[in-house]
């Protein structure tokens, strides 16, 4: 897959230090780009990546529920870059497992908070930069039940479509700007939690997160400048 025009670009990574953030970054650092590497857990972030140094950027304590503090890390990108050239937001959550009529309002805040709501924060706070010099690109992370609901877990499902939603219409806002906002959509992500989580399964139909990662540095690069808009399935053998 061709990774044109990311040598020196500012990408955000948000959740870096989670399954996928991780593999986004390696794959982005691979490619040339300058990595902007955020997460809530200042311990799990420098154990992952404290020995990448410059031109990589740590940025650490950053709640992407709290619109303020993304708002201030997206500052602290500007200041020390002068731009910003892409955002992946890979923050997200699961959970599930009633139906819905059972389905209390603690997972129905969760979801939407860790799906929809961090979302709209890394956008307000990233979008505006990119505005200014008019290119950008915006990753997402949707989910295969965002097209179709998933029994037992409407929450999740919920959250998911309307993230989808939001980055169409980010897209249909921003079509005259440079700036583009597409989503991934991967089914069963290979991680260890997972296969924890489902030990009978055959692993080798699922999505590894570097190969998911590979897909979502394509749409970074200056080869998807003409994508957007677009919900990508990624769904390996799944």
């Amino acid at each position: 897959m061709e990774l044109e025009g990311l040598k020196d670009r500012v990408v955000v990574v948000t959740g870096a230090t989670g399954n996928l953030g991780t593999a986004c970054a390696g794959v982005l650092r691979g490619a040339g780009a300058r990595v902007v590497l955020m997460d809530r857990d200042a311990e799990r972030l420098h154990r992952a990546f404290a020995d990448w140094g410059t031109p990589h950027v740590l940025l650490h304590g950053v709640d992407l529920a709290s619109s303020p503090a993304v708002a201030a890390a997206a500052q602290a990108v500007v200041a020390q870059y002068g731009r910003v050239d892409a955002l992946v937001h890979t923050v997200g959550g699961f959970a599930g497992g009633r139906p819905a009529w059972e389905t209390g309002d603690e997972e129905w805040d969760l979801m939407l908070a860790l799906n929809l709501r961090t979302t709209v924060n890394a956008v307000r706070a990233f979008v505006p930069p990119m505005l200014e010099r008019g290119q950008g690109r915006i990753v997402a992370i949707g989910a295969r039940p965002g097209l179709q609901g998933m029994a037992k877990h409407a929450a999740y499902s919920a959250s998911k479509a309307a993230l989808l939603r939001m980055i169409e219409s980010l897209a249909a806002e921003l079509k005259d700007s440079g700036v583009t906002a597409n989503s991934v959509l991967p089914s069963i992500i290979d991680t260890p939690q997972n296969r924890a989580a489902m030990p009978d399964a055959d692993f080798s139909r699922w999505v590894s997160p570097e190969q998911l990662a590979r897909t979502i540095a394509f749409l970074v690069s200056d080869a998807a400048r003409d994508i957007s808009g677009a919900a990508i399935p990624v769904f390996g053998r799944s």
